[in-house]
């Protein structure tokens, strides 16, 4: 996902992403033992249009390498936005206080994404049709200039606690 985004040394254009774009692998808290767990699309689900996906009713995979724990499920409802998966309803594993706030994302594409917006001195978006790209709708603490370092610094945490792979 991040690729799409256009860099210049300190400017970062917006690449016009919605966060359910980043929901083909979200990394949860394991219901057993507390590890670091993926959900994933069902091997035998069908792909959905790129467009405008219905991600209620596909089938999803939970997956724990760590315990061998794994679950499938088809949610009648997918509920964006939040440190819960939308799926499952299990804590992100991405996820940290920061002032006063909670950080989240639902993988290390995501997570990519937001330091690049974040780490940028001149951030420029574009126009969307029908509705904001992710990035315009992150909330003013998190774009805030005064809280570039603090916000980068939690990010830096975070992506220290994903498994090696």
């Amino acid at each position: 996902m991040s690729g799409g985004a256009e860099k210049d040394g300190d400017r970062f254009r917006d690449p016009l992403v919605r966060v359910y774009q980043f929901t083909d692998s979200v990394l949860v808290r394991c219901p057993v033992c507390d590890g670091c767990a993926v959900v994933l699309r069902h091997p035998a689900s069908p792909e959905y249009p790129p467009r405008f996906p219905e991600l209620s009713g596909v089938r999803r995979r939970l997956r724990c390498r760590a315990c061998g724990f794994f679950n499938d499920e088809s949610p009648s409802v997918a509920v964006m936005g939040g440190p819960i998966d939308p799926f499952f309803r299990l804590p992100l594993w991405l996820q940290a206080n920061c002032r006063g706030y909670t950080l989240w994302a639902y993988n290390v594409h995501h997570l990519d994404l937001l330091e690049s917006y974040i780490a940028a001195r001149l951030r420029e978006r574009r126009a969307m049709p029908g509705s904001m790209s992710m990035l315009a709708r992150l909330p003013v603490w998190m774009k805030s200039a005064k809280n570039r370092d603090e916000v980068l610094r939690v990010i830096s945490r975070m992506r220290a606690t994903l498994p090696r792979s």
